[in-house]
């Protein structure tokens, strides 16, 4: 597969600057549409191993569909987090990749896509009457990565919610701005 794919962006680089509005070869596609639909297919290929439906196509990017199920677009969150713990996983440690708030290491993505889904679990729990707050081992674990300015004395789930401004602490007011720290340290 890697060599494969070494091949093919090899390829495709050299015409990069090309004009991509043109038909692929025999197809009504053209060679942007082409691109799009090897990128979106081998995204689906791995959410098939992921998610390993029995009877069904299931797609990491149900949830671009309005009329498509929750559980559908719980099947595509299922293989998002799973081809981000896979990519941490094959990263090598002094790998380092652009992010707004810091570039950083694979643990640091790692922390961050678990921020994302503790936050917006939460988030969207509360919204729907569901009483859940994140784990505070895993809340820990994102403060310690991410939030190195975030105060003591205080339940580590209740620490990230106060630090992603979703909900005061004794003495401490809900903040309205932050943003988290990706930097490797």
């Amino acid at each position: 597969m890697a060599a494969a794919t070494d091949d093919c962006l090899a390829a495709l680089l050299e015409g990069a600057d090309r004009d991509w509005s043109l038909p692929a070869h025999r197809l009504d596609w053209s060679c942007r549409a082409t691109l799009d639909h090897l990128a979106l297919g081998l995204t689906g290929y791995a959410g098939l191993l992921v998610a390993r439906p029995e009877d069904r196509y299931v797609t990491l990017f149900a949830s671009l569909d309005p009329q498509a199920s929750v559980p559908a677009c719980l099947d595509g969150l299922r293989i998002a987090a799973s081809l981000l713990a896979s990519t941490v996983r094959d990263t090598p440690p002094d790998v380092r990749a652009w992010h707004p708030w810091g570039h950083s290491d694979a643990a640091g993505f790692a922390a961050m896509g678990i921020t994302e889904l503790l936050l917006h679990t939460y988030d969207i729990t509360r919204a729907l009457g569901v009483r859940r707050t994140p784990p505070d081992h895993l809340a820990a674990a994102v403060l310690d990565r991410l939030f190195p300015e975030a105060p003591h004395g205080h339940g580590a789930s209740d620490t990230l919610l106060w630090c992603t401004g979703r909900i005061p602490l004794p003495g401490l007011p809900r903040r309205t701005e932050w943003r988290w720290d990706g930097t490797v340290r």
